[in-house]
């Protein structure tokens, strides 16, 4: 058996577990790892990133187009804790991605060497599974049980530490096969319990998206669900999770819903909730559905039995993979089953996604429209958290998955390096980054990894002068006494050309479609900068003065 360094092990097990991406910021500390991807760059292509943030959201969203984990590697102490907001989106997002740390040598542990973190104990609380690991010899069964961990169940996050002394050990080591991801079964009698619950309820609806789900899951629930006319919400920011122009298609859960979506939900007497953890976004803080939901029947469908139960109490919990349940039940006879509910659910979805103009000087309905003439069907539209996304959501009909990646635990600055991962992964569809003026500036620099990796890529940056969801709460608690919300921001079209992207300003609405236009004609980066009033707040007409007046 032929010696090996570490980093040189540790390189081939993302080889043999499929890796052929991984996103980074280099460090020192794992030196070795990148020598050995030099040797096999024609396997695994190296994303060099600007920021540790950029690096993890990048991963995660990989993870999350390829169901696959995502690959980070950064180095310790700053690098880690930088990286750390990638970790708890994809906890919280139920993305699997696995974080690699360069660490501190091993004699010089415990000594707050330089750069030196406890990365066992603080991603513990963050992660599905942290350790380090000290021994070279190992690094093929960590990064199995990595893999593993990362997909099995509900997916998310693993972090594993690399002291920078044992990535240069030179060991024999045992490779480790490709891992598969354990298949739940399907319980027959959970789902003949499910059929029963079906034929007693009167106004059944089903909220779908999260775990497992995949579009091979989406287009048998389809068939499911038009075949019985049930209605069918989508969760927070997982719109690409049903098709949008099925006929039961209800719309979608979260922040700014449409109030009849909201009433359906109340109104139901039976939820089938598949794939999604019914988290507080979903659920308006766990009113829209009590956790004991005492006058509503709860079927609740997931891969991981620890998410049975755990906040919900279930009248039928059923622990399966997405697509063996959503197959069985595409398969299902159901000629006795027909619910009139689904019709109605999308015609109110249609109402409500039908652009309503505002007087705003800059109507980002109207803006959503151009893009639905002008952007592909199957666009992936990438965005980070701001009221700004609230126009999109209401208003762009989402395609083929993955077509929309959106962080559900509202993190800030995902947007720009999303979009990087996507063009990057997806070279052949239109690719759009929409962004806030406070979200873009978190990760705006990633613009640089964009242009070095030749992406292409279209970014809209929405700029109100301000932090506008923080100051729409502000307003509503503390009217006209505005604090730390306001934002004096540079010019964002000569902030996108300095990384060589083609760069519009635009003020008003007739401005917008001209300029899309010839930005849709262009390859490479393509950035415009759209003013817009804070006034303007929200896709559902909120206006400051009026958040005063109440």
């Amino acid at each position: 058996m032929t010696k090996r360094t570490g980093g040189e092990i540790l390189a081939d097990q993302l080889i043999i577990q499929g890796c052929d991406r991984l996103f980074t910021v280099p460090g020192e500390s794992f030196l070795a790892v990148l020598d050995a991807l030099h040797d096999r760059s024609a396997d695994i292509d190296t994303v060099v990133c600007r920021q540790e943030a950029g690096v993890t959201f990048m991963a995660c969203a990989d993870g999350a187009m390829t169901g696959q984990p995502g690959i980070a590697f950064v180095t310790r102490g700053p690098g880690a804790t930088n990286a750390s907001i990638g970790v708890h989106v994809a906890m919280q997002d139920s993305q699997p991605m696995i974080l690699f740390i360069g660490d501190v040598a091993r004699g010089d542990r415990d000594r707050e060497g330089f750069q030196e973190v406890d990365f066992t104990a603080m991603f513990t609380p963050l992660a599905k599974w942290a350790a380090r690991i000290d021994d070279a010899a190992r690094i093929p069964e960590y990064a199995a049980r990595a893999y593993a961990t990362a997909l099995s169940g509900r997916p998310g996050p693993v972090v594993l530490a690399l002291p920078e002394d044992m990535l240069r050990d030179e060991v024999e080591a045992v490779d480790r096969p490709k891992v598969i991801r354990p298949a739940q079964p399907l319980c027959p009698d959970a789902m003949t319990a499910l059929e029963d619950l079906l034929r007693d309820a009167t106004d059944p609806i089903a909220i779908v998206g999260g775990a497992d789900w995949d579009a091979e899951t989406r287009a048998n629930f389809r068939v499911f669900a038009e075949r019985i006319g049930l209605p069918v919400a989508c969760a927070f920011r997982r719109q690409d999770a049903f098709p949008n122009d099925s006929a039961v298609y209800a719309g979608n859960l979260g922040y700014g819903p449409n109030p009849k979506l909201v009433e359906r939900v109340k109104k139901a007497d039976l939820i089938l909730a598949v794939g999604a953890r019914l988290g507080e976004a979903t659920t308006d803080g766990y009113t829209l559905i009590t956790p004991d939901h005492t006058d509503q029947t709860l079927v609740h469908v997931h891969p991981d039995p620890n998410e049975l139960n755990r906040v919900y109490r279930t009248d039928l919990p059923i622990c399966a993979d997405m697509s063996e349940f959503a197959e069985t039940a595409a398969l299902w006879d159901h000629d006795l089953l027909s619910f009139d509910a689904g019709a109605k659910a999308h015609d109110e979805w249609l109402q409500w996604s039908t652009l309503q103009p505002s007087d705003a000087a800059l109507d980002l309905g109207q803006c959503v429209a151009a893009m639905r003439e002008h952007c592909p069907a199957d666009s992936i539209i990438c965005n980070g958290a701001g009221n700004f996304s609230g126009w999109w959501h209401r208003y762009w009909p989402y395609g083929d998955m993955p077509s929309q990646l959106a962080p559900t635990a509202g993190a800030m600055g995902y947007g720009v390096p999303a979009a990087v991962a996507a063009a990057l992964r997806f070279p052949e569809r239109c690719v759009v980054a929409v962004a806030g003026d406070g979200d873009f500036l978190m990760n705006g620099q990633e613009l640089a990894t964009a242009a070095q990796h030749g992406a292409n890529l279209l970014v809209l940056v929405v700029d109100n002068g301000g932090y506008g969801t923080i100051r729409m709460h502000q307003e509503r608690d503390y009217p006209a006494r505005v604090s730390g919300t306001e934002l004096h921001n540079p010019d964002f079209a000569a902030f996108g050309a300095a990384f060589g992207a083609w760069t519009a300003t635009v003020e008003k609405t007739a401005d917008f479609a001209p300029a899309l236009e010839q930005a849709m004609a262009r390859d490479g980066i393509r950035l415009l900068h759209l003013k817009t009033d804070i006034e303007h707040l929200t896709a559902g007409g909120v206006r400051v003065s009026a958040l005063r007046k109440a």
